[in-house]
């Protein structure tokens, strides 16, 4: 079976039974390294705009470095908290930000004609981005429940892709287009381990891929975005200014870059550049070397995350195994997408590059969901006893 084959392939890590460790320190290190990668290069990508907009060149930053305090602190706590408690209140999480996706697209407010912030008076807050943990919280426990009726029964396998229909519908009238495709993406991944059928599986991609098609022949703006991207130079200061500004960043950058801070593309050039293009920035200031050890540090982050879910479903642990899968293929297809975006191989979503990215909202909810692969990986470890 597929899904037996791809759990096979994680490679195996011996441990010694006379020194007992309780945690994955190199998943801790590896997180904090990239959280502080984030801040530099925020640093630099945003004292451009940063200047313009509040004759301050490290107003970017110094947010940056509060939210990133907040989130260690945050999952600090989370830390403390058995994986049970989630299962048991998974239900609740979702619902909770089906409604903050309603009220979002009522009082949110509007940036780049998009209404996907709720603000709080210290920052805006994307209820997107906590829809995505909530969302596979659900989906881990429903695998969990439903086990049998996934594997063997069509209905089993259609419930979560209405509970994901109805946030795409949400997601959608944001519009918020490229949160939708990486959910959709990770419940595809999480059915296919728990082993949904194979032909519902196929059959799920290609009704996803018509589903994209579809939203993007019906949106102007989205089909702009894919002729752009095919070629972005028919219209360099048009329609593919972005997309010919980040290409021009990486060919700048070469092999060793132009040194932290030399960037001349952030100089207004091109927008977004500490958010969704931040990975522009990098190539051009640290080069093709910099890029490299970046994309192995969350090739590294990812590939931990699908080792502690085999391992704890090899110990029976259902619901911590497909949400630390769900986390890995969370944070894999968001890197994709946005890297890609950047080096013009995907038309742009608007995502943020994992913990690397200004952004509040994304670089807590994403440090919430590494605190709990930390605590997966804690409770099989030591044998952690598993309630409901």
């Amino acid at each position: 079976m597929l899904q037996k084959f791809f759990l096979n392939t994680v490679p195996k890590k011996k441990t010694s039974s006379n020194n007992l460790v309780l945690y994955d320190r190199q998943l801790v290190w590896l997180s904090i390294l990239l959280m502080a990668v984030g801040l530099i290069i925020v640093s630099s990508a945003s004292e451009p705009v940063s200047m313009k907009l509040f004759d301050e060149p490290f107003y970017f930053t110094i947010h940056q470095g509060s939210f990133a305090l907040l989130a260690l602190l945050l999952s600090f706590f989370i830390l403390n908290i058995p994986m049970y408690w989630w299962h048991q209140i998974s239900g609740i999480v979702l619902l909770v930000a089906l409604f903050l996706l309603l009220v979002v697209i009522f009082v949110g407010s509007t940036v780049n004609g998009a209404s996907r912030w709720i603000p709080l008076g210290v920052f805006n807050f994307q209820p997107a981005e906590f829809a995505k943990l909530s969302l596979f919280l659900f989906l881990s426990g429903y695998l969990v429940r439903r086990h049998e009726q996934v594997q063997e029964s069509f209905y089993g396998f259609l419930k979560p892709l209405i509970v994901l229909g109805v946030m795409g519908i949400l997601l959608l009238a944001q519009p918020d287009f490229g949160s939708f495709v990486v959910m959709m993406v990770t419940t595809i991944g999480m059915l296919f381990i728990a082993g949904a059928k194979l032909w519902q599986f196929l059959a799920l991609i290609c009704v996803a891929v018509l589903s994209v098609i579809s939203l993007v022949l019906l949106e102007p703006y989205r089909m702009e975005r894919v002729t752009a991207f095919m070629d972005p130079w028919a219209d360099p200061f048009g329609s593919g200014y972005q997309l010919t500004q980040s290409l021009m960043a990486f060919g700048r950058g070469g092999w060793f870059g132009q040194g932290l801070g030399n960037s001349v593309i952030k100089l207004q050039y091109l927008p977004e550049a500490h958010t969704d293009f931040i990975m522009s920035i990098l190539g051009e200031e640290m080069g093709f070397v910099g890029v490299l050890i970046v994309l192995i540090l969350l090739l590294t982050l990812v590939m931990k995350a699908i080792y502690i879910g085999k391992k704890s479903l090899d110990k029976n642990m259902l619901f911590n195994g497909y949400l630390s899968f769900g986390i890995g293929f969370w944070f894999a297809f968001q890197t994709l997408v946005n890297i890609g975006a950047a080096a013009g191989m995907i038309p742009p979503k608007g995502l943020t590059l994992p913990l690397i990215s200004y952004g509040g909202s994304s670089l807590i909810i994403m440090s919430v969901a590494i605190a709990m692969l930390i605590r997966i990986d804690h409770e099989r470890r030591v044998n952690f006893k598993v309630h409901g």
